[in-house]
């Protein structure tokens, strides 16, 4: 669905968009002493909060024309940290059958420079990137604006990135701050984060997504009724993003549900 932020009657919060990073952290909040386990002097904004899930595209987004040109892979960036001044390293991990067509546009990609092949595993691998000044990214904006990043993964037209602010005046800025900065914001779905009944509390919206899918389709039958690869291909993903998401979230599941 695609939906002006607005116009949206449910969320609770703004957030905004930058060009130094691609996601944040919690910044201004409302004090709460008396708050059962908070201490004296340490704000919170651990009460209420709108969860966004938006997808978000520009032509100089972070990676954007090497997903552009490699789509059969998914990329997830790990971490990312500024080692000096104005060089930003950012590592990401890319799933995938076929590298060569990623690395080959890699290789030539203007928002980043000095890629370097980090690990290799059987479906996936991981580089390390520097990025330019011509890369357009979210992360200090979202922070700035008491933003933080959930979850953030490539999708065939820019990036899936799901974000929580502590209400919704802070997102609609961030909506603001996209539109002033021609950045396209595709909203899939906002929830109150502090809404349990919208989903299992120990997976991310892609896990669960995936996970509804699977189970719906006969997945885990005996015998099966629908295929990783048939997976990928409902959800858009790689058959290795499937692979590993199944995975992360069967695991989120038993470490929720187990002693």
């Amino acid at each position: 669905m695609s939906t002006d932020i607005t116009d949206s009657e449910d969320a609770t919060d703004t957030g905004s968009v930058s060009k130094d990073g691609v996601a944040g952290a919690d910044t201004e909040a409302a004090p709460g002493p008396g708050s059962e386990g908070e201490q004296p002097g340490i704000r919170s904004q651990a009460e209420g909060g709108i969860v966004a899930q938006l997808r978000l595209d520009h032509a100089a987004l972070f990676l954007r024309p090497t997903l552009r040109d490699a789509p059969a892979v998914t990329v997830e960036p790990a971490y990312w940290t500024t080692i000096e001044p104005g060089r930003t390293v950012v590592f990401v991990t890319v799933y995938g059958r076929d590298f060569d067509p990623f690395e080959t546009a890699l290789t030539a990609d203007p928002t980043v420079t000095d890629p370097v092949l980090v690990d290799r595993y059987s479906d996936s691998r991981v580089y390390r990137v520097t990025l330019t000044d011509r890369a357009v990214t979210v992360t200090a904006e979202t922070a700035a604006l008491g933003g933080r990043l959930l979850d953030l993964s490539s999708s065939r037209d820019g990036w899936l990135v799901q974000l929580r602010f502590p209400d919704r005046e802070r997102l609609v800025a961030f909506n603001d701050y996209c539109r002033e900065h021609e950045i396209s914001v595709t909203v899939d779905h906002l929830r109150v984060s502090d809404d349990e009944s919208e989903g299992v509390v120990a997976l991310t919206d892609k896990q669960q997504a995936l996970l509804t899918v699977a189970h719906e389709e006969g997945y885990f039958d005996v015998p099966r009724g629908i295929s990783q690869d048939e997976l990928a291909e409902r959800l858009d993903v790689s058959k290795s993003a499937v692979s590993q998401r199944l995975r992360r979230a069967i695991g989120e599941l038993c470490a929720a549900a187990l002693p």
